[in-house]
């Protein structure tokens, strides 16, 4: 790299020996020899709002949220909704994009800036990411196999004559008057997703997964191909990605909104939907949810608003991009609650029962069965079901982006000269990595560990990793000292709502969360598989196994630090030469700004 001058004029204090008055700007020039390349940056603004929201808009805000807020008040749910978000999720979507891009490094590196001794903080990250990885690209795969399968004449989940069904398959609306359901009775859309994509019926449970489906592994095979090639070059190619992957949802939403308020009973869904119940906010099973909702929508803690915030210019405007990501996500799950609701109303109409009936699955069965099952009976169901399950894959497809992104910049930052000419080698190796780890997913129980990784392996972790990230940042580095790095970037200081919000608020909220799950174990259950005891134990092993990099590393640090326990820990971890009363360094300015 080339070298940088910066010159610095200030008032010198006094009169020097060359007879310079006192109060005269005296010239000093900071010569900076960089060995380092300089960091990529995004091609426009509008690539790294599309990449953030397209991050934070995923599947989650599609079945998880509509679902949550029926049943946990319907509009009443609205409002622990919209408190959790302004006192606990937005701080934290600001708090991670305003670190980032002040300190321009991954989720690894950048605490040798804040604080080393958290540095596993980090390392943990990469580890949830990983698992992330191995469940959550298999809901595409899914996804992919209906799209495929909605290229035939006729949808093959519409009718009860295909080699998978069973005796009491029973195509039941409204049209078919001389039908009678009862309880033994499945629908086509429910066998066609159990018994011919996921064939969960081929394997007792998680004792015994069975072989792997070789039609999922192509097709997840398939949406890691687009994904390497889509990250392999960086943000560049990313950044150009998510113009198709991050809009594409909000025109078929839109569509599908159209649609579902067109149809007869649509009116039913809403009304189930909104209707509130003050009653419910007396519960504490409410908070916790809209607590637990806010947090995984938004995101915080993955290190993926860490890496998008670390390309953008130094000076960029990191404030009013997190009011306006957070917000778009927010409203986007407001909005699906309508696309979904307005169906299922529509499917309580045909089968003439109560909607509550219709909604009693949460999860990708929302979506597979009930929602699959409504549209195979509308008119145009050919496209209404391929531009549906086009954008569950794009919904799925930026997330992925975004969590490996997270993973590639934390690594290249934390080893340069490993890997940084060597790129599109290590994102392979990453692709690659994450495809074995997903087998598992894909064999005829595939489904029991989809689940087993949702409840435990990434929630709890996450979650306790993010309390300590917001402590470090606020109570060992300093919110003052934060305060004071907003202000370099952006010309003014985050208000006292904010310093409130990271100082107390936050952790208070996110310990809130983790003790609620530590007191209230979910009960996991997926189809009629209740999981047993020892499925729990798993579980938590495999969260803790993320979980045990902080303190890990912490030990580490204090063994090989240099300096006696009472001097490492009167530095309070704050990085490379700097005491806690030292003022914030003032950074030279990067190549191009």
């Amino acid at each position: 790299s080339p070298n940088k001058e910066q010159t610095i004029q200030a008032p010198s204090p006094k009169e020097g020996a060359g007879g310079v008055p006192a109060g005269a700007l005296r010239t000093l020039v900071v010569q900076q020899t960089s060995l380092d390349q300089p960091r990529e940056t995004w091609s426009k603004k509008m690539d790294f709002l599309l990449s953030v929201i397209g991050y934070a808009v995923d599947l989650g805000n599609v079945w998880r949220f509509p679902y949550i807020c029926y049943q946990n008040g319907g509009g009443a749910f609205l409002l622990p909704y919209m408190l959790m978000a302004v006192f606990g999720g937005v701080p934290l979507f600001y708090m991670e994009l305003a670190l980032g891009q002040f300190h321009r490094s991954g989720c690894i590196s950048i605490w040798k800036h804040i604080c080393p001794i958290f540095k596993g903080i980090g390392f943990a990250i990469c580890i949830i990411a990983l698992y992330i990885a191995f469940y959550y690209n298999t809901i595409m795969a899914w996804a992919l196999y209906y799209l495929l399968a909605s290229f035939r004449p006729t949808l093959p989940w519409t009718t009860c004559s295909n080699p998978w069904n069973t005796v009491n398959c029973l195509r039941y609306l409204s049209t078919d008057s001389n039908i009678t359901w009862t309880n033994m009775s499945t629908s086509p859309a429910e066998e066609f997703y159990t018994r011919q994509v996921l064939q969960v019926h081929l394997s007792p449970g998680l004792h015994q997964l069975g072989s792997v489906s070789w039609q999922l592994a192509l097709c997840l095979l398939f949406i890691f191909t687009i994904v390497y090639f889509s990250i392999w070059k960086g943000v560049k190619t990313s950044g150009k990605v998510v113009w198709v992957t991050a809009t594409f949802p909000y025109l078929v939403l839109l569509v599908l909104l159209v649609r579902g308020a067109t149809l007869p009973g649509a009116w039913r869904g809403v009304v189930f939907y909104l209707k509130p119940d003050w009653g419910k906010l007396l519960s504490t099973t409410v908070w916790i949810d809209a607590a637990a909702q806010i947090f995984f929508s938004l995101g915080p803690g993955f290190g993926v608003l860490l890496a998008f915030a670390s390309y953008n210019p130094f000076h960029n405007n990191c404030y009013k991009d997190a009011l306006l990501t957070s917000s778009v996500n927010c409203l986007t799950s407001f909005l699906s609650g309508f696309v979904i609701f307005t169906v299922l109303g529509y499917m309580a109409e045909m089968r003439k029962i109560g909607v509550e009936t219709v909604a009693k699955d949460a999860g990708p069965s929302l979506l597979f069965i009930i929602y699959a099952e409504a549209i195979a009976n509308m008119p145009a169901a050919t496209f209404f079901a391929i531009i549906f399950f086009l954008m569950i894959i794009m919904l799925g497809l930026d997330s992925t982006f975004a969590g490996l992104e997270g993973v590639i910049t934390a690594m290249l930052d934390e080893f340069p000269q490993l890997l940084s000419r060597r790129r599109e080698w290590f994102v392979l190796g990453l692709v690659c990595v994450c495809y074995l780890g997903a087998l598992s997913t894909l064999t005829y129980g595939g489904a029991f560990v989809v689940k087993l990784f949702e409840e435990y392996a990434t929630g709890p972790a996450v979650i306790t990793v993010v309390f300590l990230e917001v402590i470090a940042v606020s109570w060992f580095y300093g919110t003052s000292r934060f305060c004071a790095d907003v202000h370099m970037m952006l010309g003014f200081s985050p208000g006292l709502f904010w310093r409130v919000c990271w100082v107390a608020i936050c952790p208070i909220f996110l310990l809130f969360i983790i003790v609620s799950f530590l007191a209230f174990p979910p009960e996991v259950k997926l189809f009629d598989y209740v999981y047993p005891p020892w499925t729990t134990v798993l579980g938590y092993c495999i969260g803790v196994s993320s979980f045990i990099c902080v303190p890990a590393y912490m030990v580490y640090h204090l063994l090989t630090a240099k300096g006696t326990f009472k001097q490492v820990r009167a530095s309070r971890g704050l990085g490379e030469g700097l005491s806690p009363s030292s003022p914030p360094p003032v950074p030279l300015p990067s190549p191009g700004y």
